[in-house]
């Protein structure tokens, strides 16, 4: 990751906004007090991406732009475009980017994840990555605030879009990584398989000894290699702090090798 220190300027708190940091103040950010808010979710979601300077990412469902800037901060050279429906949190991630200084290197679409391949070339980028809502659509009650339902739970566009979305724009041997619930890995491999293979299942386990409520689920378009369950990693001590693996990704930027020792 680069050792740069973040920009000051361009990120401050406003009356509807707060400035939190990620990556141990390597990347500030401007987040809507209400509705959507990045945690650590997006922070794993780019340390899963082995991407190399001179390619190209697409993040479907950018949000205020955490995981894009995150990825942007710990791989020179690359190129991310995120595409978000909602046109605050693309207004936001833009400004976070510039109050970063990597405006350069990203790029904010508002669209729907239905109308992607209406907005971007098909086959065009070496990695999607995807932090799409948890909860399918009517699976709990809405929040009263509609911003927050639309980032956790889907609308109109429903897991399998976002997994047709992901492999129609990945181009031949590109890699497709999801964030997602545990209790959803089967929904995505569904999804996933035959367009993509080479499954790399990577369960994030909230302690030692309990079960995984969330994973990193990666493929590659047009590879049929055998999958692979890697070890994890454990996010949290009995006492409740973050374990030195994943302190060292959510704090230092460490990458996360997918396919385990």
């Amino acid at each position: 990751m680069s050792t740069a220190a973040p920009p000051p300027d361009g990120c401050a708190e406003t009356a509807d906004t707060t400035e939190d940091a990620l990556l141990g103040g390597h990347i500030i950010l401007q987040q809507p007090k209400d509705g959507y808010r990045a945690a650590i979710d997006p922070v794993f979601l780019a340390a899963a991406v082995a991407a190399k300077p001179g390619e190209r990412i697409l993040d479907l469902g950018s949000g205020v732009g955490a995981a894009a800037l995150c990825l942007l901060r710990r791989v020179p050279d690359i190129e991310v475009t995120g595409l978000e429906i909602q046109s605050d949190l693309v207004e936001l991630s833009r400004q976070n980017a510039a109050g970063n200084g990597l405006a350069s290197r990203f790029e904010t679409i508002q669209g729907d994840v239905l109308s992607a391949l209406s907005l971007l070339p098909p086959d065009s980028f070496d990695h999607v990555i995807c932090n799409p809502p948890y909860l399918a659509s009517g699976a709990a009650r809405p929040s009263p605030n509609p911003a927050r339902t639309a980032a956790n739970q889907e609308g109109d566009a429903q897991l399998t879009d976002w997994i047709e979305a992901a492999i129609a724009l990945v181009h031949r041997k590109g890699s497709i990584t999801f964030i997602h619930r545990a209790d959803r890995i089967d929904t995505l491999i569904h999804g996933l398989s035959g367009p993509a293979g080479g499954f790399r299942v990577f369960p994030l386990w909230p302690k030692s000894g309990k079960a995984a409520k969330r994973i990193l689920l990666q493929s590659r378009k047009a590879i049929a290699s055998p999958a692979i369950v890697a070890p994890g990693l454990v996010l949290h001590r009995d006492g409740g702090q973050f374990t030195e693996a994943a302190d060292a990704v959510l704090r230092r930027g460490a990458a996360l090798d997918l396919a385990g020792p």
